[in-house]
């Protein structure tokens, strides 16, 4: 039962409150989440949003390809991350990645 979605293509500059209010609509908002890079503090132009229920997240599937803040966003069902560590790893053989 998946009540979080995962919404892509955000403007830099959104922040939670935007969020909770677009997407207050659809019914009650328990989280929202809007990574920020570790380097400069900046959004990463992508969010989490967390629903009470799950049907209320399906129904803001509906906003995928609608414009907000002057972009498309890419919305589907949030993907539980895999266990087992970073999805960066490539095995080169112990050759820099560039500060990863």
């Amino acid at each position: 039962m998946q009540t979080k979605i995962y919404v892509g293509n955000l403007s830099y500059s959104v922040t939670e409150h935007d969020l909770r209010q677009f997407y207050s609509e659809f019914g009650s908002i328990s989280e929202v989440i809007i990574p920020q890079d570790r380097e400069t503090g900046k959004a990463r132009g992508f969010a989490f949003v967390s629903f009470e229920n799950q049907a209320d997240a399906q129904n803001a599937l509906s906003t995928n390809g609608k414009e907000f803040m002057g972009r498309n966003l890419k919305v589907n069902i949030a993907k539980e991350r895999e266990a087992g560590g970073s999805s960066r790893s490539s095995g080169g053989a112990g050759r820099s990645r560039g500060g990863w």
